[in-house]
């Protein structure tokens, strides 16, 4: 199987495996994109818990470049992912209530645990790859699918209701202005979630989907670095965005090679 087939999975394995090497120097969680801070201040063990998930996520994305560890990596990264997503659970009642039960409070929360969401498919996916088995594969596909198409609206959603805050986003360099290109960005997380949801041009739209996050970390993103390099959440931002990038690529590759008919999902 040619290497260039298997870059979404290395781009999910990097990804991962950055952000727990992360965790492990700041010896902490990453409170933009592992919010336990978010269950209460002061929890006990969460130095030793954020020690565990870093080499954790470190041993899990090592295994999943090996071809009999592919399937463990797979699993243990969808789990540790799946539990990034239950920190974010408690916002969804202190964000609206801090700071307003309006839909833009909302989708904002759910942007950020969809976030994790896309993740945990992704490792799922992997997972289930090296096991065929009729029916079975084709729900994951289904299941897994539903998760990105929503996570994508979701990520529109939370463009187009607080363009404001996220204009920031935007290099100031890019013509014709920030406003613009949220707007836009926010359409096309919007369009790409529908096309996975709906199975029109899915793959293409795994793949733009893929693209754009990738020009998040080519642009903005690592300017967060430059500005703060002591700042946990700016170098975990870039790990997460590539993460995103490998499973929106995974994604595609799965279904293309899902609707070929293949045996393998060309993993």
């Amino acid at each position: 199987m040619a290497k260039n087939r298997n870059i979404g999975l290395y781009l999910y394995a990097f990804g991962s495996f950055a952000a727990g090497v992360f965790d492990l120097i700041w010896r902490n969680f990453d409170a933009a994109h592992q919010p336990l801070q978010a269950w209460g201040d002061n929890i006990p063990g969460a130095t030793i818990f954020a020690y565990i998930t870093g080499l954790w996520m470190i041993a899990s994305a090592i295994a999943l470049l090996g071809r009999r560890t592919k399937r463990i990596g797979g699993v243990a990264l969808a789990a540790i992912y799946f539990i990034f997503a239950i920190f974010w659970l408690p916002r969804f009642y202190t964000a609206p209530h801090y700071l307003g039960q309006t839909f833009a409070v909302y989708i904002g929360v759910f942007a950020g645990f969809g976030t994790e969401a896309i993740a945990f498919a992704a490792g799922v996916l992997v997972w289930a790859s090296a096991d065929q088995r009729g029916s079975s594969s084709t729900q994951t596909i289904l299941a897994m699918r539903w998760i990105f198409g929503i996570c994508a609206i979701g990520f529109g959603l939370q463009h187009l209701t607080n363009i404001k805050n996220n204009l920031e986003y935007v290099p100031k360099w890019l013509p014709p202005g920030a406003e613009f290109w949220v707007i836009v960005t926010g359409v096309c997380f919007v369009l790409a979630g529908l096309a996975i949801l709906t199975g029109i041009l899915d793959v293409l739209a795994a793949w733009l989907l893929g693209l754009m996050f990738l020009v998040f970390n080519l642009t903005i993103l690592p300017t967060y670095i430059f500005a703060d390099p002591k700042n946990h959440a700016a170098w975990g931002g870039n790990a997460y965005n590539l993460a995103a990038v490998g499973s929106s690529w995974i994604l595609a590759q799965v279904i293309a090679s899902s609707k070929k008919g293949e045996n393998s999902w060309s993993l």
